[in-house]
């Protein structure tokens, strides 16, 4: 049944941080089809409930952590009803019965009824003063009863109980921690790193007291203490009972939807009523239920993704990390915390600094991760969790915190202190972001404040950050990412219709996924991009998505003016070429004519109306130094000249660049050939590396000499030239096939098992001279783009 203007009915059960992600994902992806009615038990919008702790010390104000002011539901079309409570669902009749005896028709129905906190069954349990922490009204509660010097009890060491502690601290409370295990947060640290945790939990001026049972909480009307199992008793002004959650499924099993611990749902989120979905925490999935956010928004995704009419998503669980949000106390968790059988552990500990760190390896994988006092490296360690990453040869620096020394930059930083700059992005900017707009994802920041949009070296920083304010709730980035905020889609979605569909064009790519708007200076390059890798014969080319720099083939400036760099096959030139740029540079008056690190010479303030003229004189082939393409190829003189050399490095790069120059990449790609193990040209910060050995040739991949500095590896050791190209090709097009749009080699050699790449270039010699062969026929469609615009013929190209 449609309501009057033909749009679907859609009932959306619960207002948190669930409902608000579907809600954000479904009004993105299809705005028109349905009139979407939510009813939210809270009087108040959604909220980022990550921040109570931030609320409850007084930090924050409800208005600061607001996910959704009032009037956004009202410029969405959504109709938000608050304090409303659901009583029944009406499945055979598709309505919702309200606590005031109204009732909501719907066509499709959407339960987020979250969780409810596990209050032990004990005398007193009703009292006040014995309060759960899990919603604002909690926080306002215990700001009411708590006062400076009175005591506070927390029931339950884990995360949330331990942050609710702290902020009972600040707020000038004498705060017992009590917890019915042997160790706090014994799900996520092992024997050693929780003794560590309950020594600065106790150096905080916190109480712990450990294997813990309460049974009863004294007193008349309030709560006056805190009764234990073993007879022992302590006073309570106070209790906040944080042991748990369980899933809030008493409105589904009422009405006989299918429950176990949770509301029982498939990969599509959908219950066993075809009317009915549900996300949140009130769900169990394969077995699973749910408290932290990430797996929530994978949930608020897949859900959105299938009222939408796509139908393409399915959501799966993946491993959670932990992060304790208490000042002075460092420590991250993933994973399993013990080895099991086949398993073995990996362990640094200093007792005197209180560091430890600690790795569950199986088969050359991480299953498990627990870092205590230097947690540096934890976002990036998870990271390789989550990929499977082969970790062969790394074992040695994996726990010295070098796998995520950027993570530490963020520490010691003002406010004011630039995190992006080439954004001009603050740390204080980052935070403010984070916090009141409730991001979650490195990619939200993106969107949100541009850091980490551009060069991509700051993306390690925000992800710190992310994790300083979010604790637990942070996860880093694993597996597939949408393109942009544009659209739900991923590379390989757009790939797959590409190729399937035989899309030649940015708009019939957008027009056939169903793009929400004409895109954006992300995605449409990057759509650009892929339909020129897989149909390069048939792509039609999109000037309006490229940037400024590829549309006029010229490198801006910050005044608006152009730099032109010529290419110079390997760095060598000649007299006349020298000349004919002299001229052109006294001709046109430009300010500034300087050689660049990549052995190649820029003139520097071209104007954009100079352009043509300036290719036309000059009468040299683009160097691309604007481009997402093949750059220059670094070279030293080599054997032919230097009394060191052992290979003739020169005319291999030269031969290399002109194989390959020019040709359009996901990013900029830097080349170098060395004619000796000295390395002039230095090769091994190089996106490919040669280097020149006695009797043939060292091939090397994945080095960066720019923000982050990474030491290529060594692909293949060959003995003649015609290798050297054949694997470099082969490298460049695997690249072109795989890598997301603006990825750098190194990182798209970093999340892969280097085996794996060298397996696909190097030693799988029908699968090498394929990749070499589709790259080959990319080349024959690029031309010399200076040629063109000043009206001669295209260069000839060198045969692959």
């Amino acid at each position: 049944m449609k309501n009057s203007k033909g749009k679907t009915r859609l009932v959306v059960i619960g207002n948190g941080m669930a409902s608000s992600a579907f809600l954000d994902e479904l009004v993105k992806t299809d705005p028109e089809r349905y009139d979407i009615t939510v009813l939210g038990k809270e009087r108040h919008p959604n909220y980022n409930r990550v921040l109570l702790s931030h609320v409850l010390t007084g930090e924050k104000t409800l208005k600061e952590i607001l996910l959704h002011e009032p009037d956004w539901y009202e410029k969405a079309g959504i109709r938000l009803r608050t304090g409303v409570k659901v009583t029944a669902i009406k499945r055979g009749a598709h309505a919702v019965v309200l606590d005031d005896g109204g009732t909501v028709a719907y066509d499709r129905l959407v339960l987020a009824t979250g969780s409810v906190p596990i209050v032990p069954k004990i005398p007193g349990a009703e009292k006040e003063g014995v309060v759960s922490f899990r919603d604002i009204d909690d926080c306002e509660k215990i700001r009411r009863l708590s006062s400076g010097g009175a005591k506070a009890v927390v029931i339950g060491g884990g995360l949330l109980g331990l942050e609710a502690a702290w902020g009972l601290k600040k707020l000038g409370m004498d705060v017992t921690v009590v917890h019915l295990a042997e160790r706090l947060m014994e799900r996520q640290l092992d024997r050693v790193a929780a003794s560590f945790l309950k020594e600065d939990i106790e150096r905080l001026g916190i109480n712990v007291l450990l294997s813990k049972e309460a049974v009863e909480f004294e007193g008349g009307a309030g709560v006056e203490g805190v009764v234990f199992k073993d007879g022992e008793r302590i006073p309570a002004d106070l209790a906040v009972v944080s042991i748990g959650i369980r899933p809030n499924i008493e409105l589904a099993a009422s009405s006989g939807i299918y429950t176990q611990r949770g509301i029982v749902v498939s990969d599509t989120m959908q219950t066993y009523d075809p009317a009915v979905w549900a996300l949140g925490e009130c769900v169990e999935h394969r077995g699973a239920t749910f408290g932290l956010v990430a797996p929530l928004f994978e949930q608020a995704s897949v859900l959105s993704n299938h009222l939408a009419g796509d139908c393409r998503l399915v959501f799966s669980q993946k491993p959670t990390s932990a992060r304790l949000k208490v000042p002075g106390i460092e420590l991250y968790s993933a994973g399993k915390t013990e080895g099991e059988k086949g398993a073995e552990p990996v362990e640094y500990i200093d007792r005197g600094e209180r560091i430890y760190k600690k790795l569950i390896i199986r088969d050359q994988r991480i299953e498990g991760i627990i870092m205590y006092g230097e947690c540096s490296a934890g976002p990036a360690l998870f990271t390789a969790l989550l990929q499977k990453d082969d970790i062969s040869g790394r074992r040695q620096v994996l726990l010295s915190g070098a796998a995520g020394s950027s993570f530490r930059l963020s520490e010691s930083m003002p406010d004011s202190a630039i995190v992006c700059g080439c954004n001009g992005v603050t740390k204080g900017m980052i935070k403010e972001a984070i916090e009141k707009k409730g991001l979650f994802t490195r990619e939200d920041v993106a969107r949100e404040t541009k850091a980490s949009s551009s060069c991509g070296g700051c993306s390690s920083v925000v992800d710190r950050l992310l994790e300083e304010t979010l604790g637990s709730n942070f996860q880093p980035a694993s597996g597939p990412r949408r393109i942009c905020g544009c659209t739900i889609y991923t590379r390989d979605d757009v790939i797959k219709n590409i190729r399937e569909r035989r899309l030649t064009t940015v708009s019939a790519v957008m027009e056939t996924l169903g793009w929400e708007t004409v895109g954006c200076d992300r995605c449409r390059p990057a759509i650009n991009y892929y339909i020129s890798m897989v149909w390069p014969a048939e792509a039609e080319d999109d000037l309006t998505s490229r940037l400024v720099n590829e549309r006029v083939h010229a490198n801006i400036q910050k005044d608006g003016t152009f730099s032109v760099v010529p290419r110079m096959w390997g760095g060598a030139t000649t007299p006349e070429e020298l000349k004919r740029i002299a001229d052109a540079a006294l001709k046109y008056s430009v300010p500034l004519v300087k050689l660049t690190g990549g052995q190649r010479i820029a003139l520097l303030g071209v104007k954009k109306d100079d352009l043509p003229g300036v290719w036309r004189d000059i009468g040299m082939p683009s160097g691309y130094a604007y481009g997402k393409a093949v750059r220059t190829v670094k070279t030293c003189v080599g054997a032919e000249y230097c009394r060191y050399g052992t290979q003739n490095s020169l005319a291999t790069g030269i031969e290399l660049e002109k194989v390959f120059n020019g040709l359009w990449m996901p990013a900029k790609v830097k080349m170098s050939v060395a004619g000796c193990p000295r390395n002039c040209a230095e090769s091994s910060i190089k996106d490919i590396g040669v280097v020149g050995v006695a009797g043939g040739w060292e091939v090397y991949a994945g080095g960066c000499g720019g923000i982050e500095l990474k030491a290529a590896e060594k692909l293949a050791t060959v003995k003649t030239a015609e290798e050297v190209i054949e694997i470099a090709g082969a490298l460049l097009q695997y690249y072109r096939e795989d890598a997301e749009y603006g990825e750098r080699i190194f990182k798209w050699i970093g999340r892969k098992p280097f085996g794996e790449v060298k397996k696909a270039v190097v030693d799988d010699l029908e699968n090498r001279r394929g990749l070499f062969s589709r790259i080959g026929e990319a080349m024959k469609r690029v031309s010399d783009p200076w040629k063109e615009r000043a009206g001669k013929e295209s260069v000839v190209r060198a045969p692959v």
